[in-house]
């Protein structure tokens, strides 16, 4: 909301000039006393800089032994504006209540009480170049930790991936060799195949509910341009710390001229999957994320206009997202669904599929589906924990976050490990003869998404202040649409990578296949 305090450039205000004047009744006393008992502070934005000034402070009163006897509240009536300046930019601002100007609330029974605010400014010229001006907002001991933590958290990565990679290189080679040793007899061959070999007939069988397996991955492609893009113009300077009106209106623009994304991979692939209802898949793709998000916004602008919140949108705005959403989100993924029908090609598959599907046995404990999906989750949540808590002490603390390549980093970080996790859970899960990897690959990637949320239980019982009904109902709103997005986006990355892994170990295959026939061929004729 715009504050009532009118600063001009390099014009000072020496004298004290009236905001307003108003009458406290008993209601309103007992409310700033509560806000003095528990710290609150007024945040004010002046060009883009972040200040903070307390509503008022706690005087302990003491008997001349020293015992506490009582409490005195003070509500800070006056504030004073120093603003610093170089050239034509506005470099610091500091904002300093005044305890000279300071009225007694202490007893509810005095209501009404008649309060005055003032302000004043003060302009002063600084030698501090416009490019330094948000320093003072870094914490040199956090940087350090930042870096510290996603150096480390990098190292890690490459040790794991590459772990992985040497650990499925050798299990896939010694396969191989298997496999090339084996008999000339290929029916006797087949017989004593085992693992992922086993199973080549039905890899490739195409999930159950393909109109919304394919939905999910129109949704997650759309969302990872958006993060992609959102984080690419954070590192180049797009976006201030505390401008976040820009940062949400960047996020939404982007929404809705992405959707022609999602309709085309949706589209795609139903397409490769052999499906046929296409208007129930266009609908999915609309509606899988957007339908909670317009659900969740409207409950959260309701309990904020019943608290009388400045969050409650205007109707006008409420009006403009919902006409975007209608006259862009809406043709653009229709018409990005009717391209991807039409230009996608025949889903490919290295081996055939048999007609039946293949009976799956029984697996342990660990190797089924929500042993797998705990540790897939586990892993990437690991590599970003630290650099989450900081993102969360920024947008639901007072913290203001400015390290925009590292965060790009940590989320690079992310994919990698969501991939390489992915592929190698994937492999086990083909090694004891599961052939249904796909959907399962899909949860194993997005399953981070499912820690982020768990996450925020305990940042909010343990890390925040946060408490009451409005309080509550947003924070884990705006958390499960967060978590759900990047459940979707990773579960997608994950999918895709398990996919290139399954096509390669196959087509490997299908080539070892077609070579020992020839062998075969030619001793015959030998």
């Amino acid at each position: 909301m715009k504050a009532p305090y009118s600063v001009w450039f390099m014009e000072d205000i020496q004298d004290v000039k009236e905001v307003c004047a108003v009458t406290l009744a008993k209601k309103h006393i007992k409310k700033f006393r509560d806000a003095i008992d528990d710290d609150y502070y007024v945040q004010f934005l002046v060009d883009d800089l972040p200040v903070w000034a307390f509503v008022g402070e706690r005087e302990l009163l003491k008997d001349p032994e020293g015992k506490e006897t009582g409490k005195r509240y003070w509500l800070f009536t006056h504030l004073d504006f120093s603003l610093s300046f170089n050239n034509k930019h506005v470099i610091e601002v500091v904002v300093m209540a005044d305890p000279n100007y300071r009225t007694d609330v202490s007893d509810p029974n005095a209501a009404p009480i008649e309060v005055r605010f003032t302000y004043s400014v003060h302009w002063a010229s600084t030698s501090t170049p416009y490019s330094k001006r948000m320093e003072k907002y870094q914490d040199t001991q956090h940087f350090e930790i930042h870096w510290l933590s996603i150096i480390n958290s990098f190292v890690l990565v490459i040790l794991l991936t590459g772990f992985l990679a040497a650990i499925l290189l050798r299990v896939l080679r010694n396969d191989f060799q298997r496999y090339t040793k084996a008999g000339p007899d290929e029916e006797e061959m087949e017989e004593e195949e085992t693992g992922w070999k086993l199973i080549h007939g039905d890899v490739f069988r195409f999930p159950v509910h393909p109109s919304v397996f394919t939905a999910v991955l129109g949704n997650g492609i759309q969302l990872f341009t958006i993060i992609f893009c959102l984080l690419g113009m954070a590192v180049i300077g797009f976006f201030y710390p505390y401008n976040r009106g820009v940062f949400y209106t960047a996020s939404v623009s982007l929404y809705a001229l992405t959707a022609g994304i999602a309709g085309y991979v949706a589209g795609a692939w139903y397409k490769k999957l052999g499906g046929v209802h296409w208007a129930w898949n266009v609908l999915l793709t609309l509606a899988l994320y957007a339908g909670p998000f317009l659900l969740l916004g409207a409950f959260l602008n309701t309990v904020a206009v019943f608290y009388h919140a400045t969050q409650a949108l205007p109707f006008g705005t409420i009006m403009l997202i919902t006409s975007t959403w209608l006259l862009v989100t809406f043709p653009l993924t229709v018409l990005g669904a009717i391209a991807g029908k039409n230009i996608a090609a025949p889903f490919e598959a290295p081996v055939r599929t048999k007609p039946h599907p293949r009976e799956v046995p029984l697996a342990p404990w660990y190797r089924k589906g929500s042993a797998q999906i705990f540790m897939a989750g586990f892993l990437p949540f690991s590599a970003i924990y630290i650099e989450l808590h900081y993102i969360f002490a920024a947008v639901w603390g007072h913290r203001v976050y400015t390290l925009y390549a590292i965060l790009f980093l940590a989320f690079i970080m992310l994919l990698i490990v969501t991939g390489f996790i992915t592929i190698a859970l994937t492999y086990f899960q083909l090694a004891v003869e599961d052939h249904r990897w796909w959907w399962r690959s899909f949860f194993c990637g997005g399953s981070t998404g499912l820690f982020i949320y768990a996450y925020s239980f305990f940042f909010y019982f343990e890390r925040s202040d946060m408490f009451g009904f409005m309080q509550v109902t947003r924070f884990f709103a705006v958390m499960f649409l967060v978590s759900y997005a990047f459940f979707l986006m990773l579960g997608t990355v994950g999918f895709f990578s398990s996919l290139f892994f399954v096509r390669a170990i196959y087509r490997a295959l299908k080539l070892d296949q077609l070579s020992r026939r020839r062998e075969n061929v030619l001793g015959c004729l030998r």
